[in-house]
């Protein structure tokens, strides 16, 4: 199945509280589980982490009250998207732990931090061109821990369909269309392998964690 873009931002209103109030507790603890093996590995406990494409920050939330010792800059490119995620730190008195940055992933030049963790979560598949992101973790290339997590792009619609129906079909009709979009979006293992060797970033693994998510890292 050939990709399908979809647009980059997220910058509707209703999408965006779809995101807030939707429950990603799966996926996202899924994602913080494969985080932690990494944090304690590495043995890191502390310091500054850059969330890319934190949309509602519900994973910088979940981060962040998990492990006290880490500040997060959390960026989305969506004001929408940041104004929903305000509201549930704030709810949370976590405004002294993470700061959201509205900024467009191709606006960011160059890291003003020396991050200790990079994350991000269902980015990669909105980025029309990937190469932006992987130019950026060039450069942060020496970076401690870095993960990435996304959709995989299924073979076929009837894939589509069944992961749709699986995971999404007790969710609103709006989370349902974005979930179908983003799926035929996404990228498939051999596509990121190429852009890796592309982007001089050979060192980074990839691995599937699940039906429909695949994980890029560093460790």
């Amino acid at each position: 199945m050939e990709r399908v873009t979809e647009p980059e931002l997220m910058s509707e209103k209703e999408q965006a509280l779809a995101y807030a109030n939707a429950n990603f507790e799966e996926p996202h603890n899924h994602f913080l589980e494969l985080l932690t093996n990494l944090i304690e590995k590495k043995l890191i406990f502390s310091g500054d982490v850059l969330d890319l494409g934190t949309g509602a920050a519900d994973i910088a939330i979940r981060f962040a009250q998990s492990f006290p010792s880490f500040h997060i800059d959390a960026v989305d490119g969506s004001n929408t998207m940041l104004d929903e995620a305000r509201k549930v730190i704030s709810k949370h008195e976590l405004d002294d732990r993470i700061d959201l940055i509205h900024s467009p992933i191709q606006n960011i030049k160059s890291l003003e931090k020396e991050y200790v963790i990079i994350m991000s979560n269902s980015l990669l598949h909105h980025l029309h061109n990937p190469m932006v992101l992987w130019k950026l973790i060039k450069k942060a290339e020496g970076t401690p821990i870095i993960i990435i997590m996304d959709l995989m792009r299924p073979k076929n619609m009837k894939e589509v369909d069944e992961l749709v129906h699986k995971y999404a079909r007790g969710e609103p009709e709006i989370l349902q269309k974005d979930f179908r979009n983003s799926l035929k979006a996404a990228f498939t293992t051999e596509e990121i392998f190429l852009q890796l060797q592309n982007a001089g970033l050979e060192s980074l693994n990839i691995s599937t964690v699940s039906d429909r998510h695949l994980v890029i890292d560093n460790c």
